[in-house]
């Protein structure tokens, strides 16, 4: 029989878990539709502030998604030998259009971490490649250690 114990993380401990790595589930919804799906990301611990760079076909599922969500969940979650720890930032995802990148959003953005190859059904030239900032309004991680 195992024993189970679950606490919740500090601000310093969820910063640190997403740190360390570089992908999650992005949850959004339309109506009472659910839909997921994996993505990298890049995390600012100094402002909790999430950026990811997003690639959809033009009138595909998750751009439909994107469109329609008025809130997103965002989760990330690590399993090192007994231990379990996992991060759930909600709020809303803010399109950042080309012409309004910064200087800073180009070094957010360039810091992000990022799959080594993409594979898509598709060519470059069909792919709607958009930057997006999560800003959460609530932002919270769990450990589990199971004996």
């Amino acid at each position: 029989m195992t024993v189970e114990q679950q606490t919740a993380m500090t601000a310093d401990e969820t910063d640190a878990l997403l740190g360390r790595n570089e992908t999650g589930v992005l949850a959004l919804a339309r109506g009472d539709e659910p839909y997921a799906v994996p993505i990298s990301y890049g995390y600012d611990a100094s402002d909790r502030r999430f950026c990811m760079r997003l690639v959809s076909t033009p009138g595909g599922e998750k751009a439909r998604f994107l469109d329609d969500s008025q809130r997103v969940r965002f989760v990330v979650y690590e399993e090192r030998g007994s231990t379990y720890r996992s991060a759930v930032a909600n709020g809303r995802l803010e399109l950042v259009p080309r012409s309004a990148l910064t200087p800073d959003h180009v070094a957010r953005f360039g810091a992000a971490k990022r799959p080594l190859f993409e594979m898509w059904d598709r060519g470059r030239d069909e792919l709607d490649v958009q930057l997006y900032e999560l800003d959460p309004d609530e932002l919270s991680g769990r450990r589990i250690d199971v004996d």
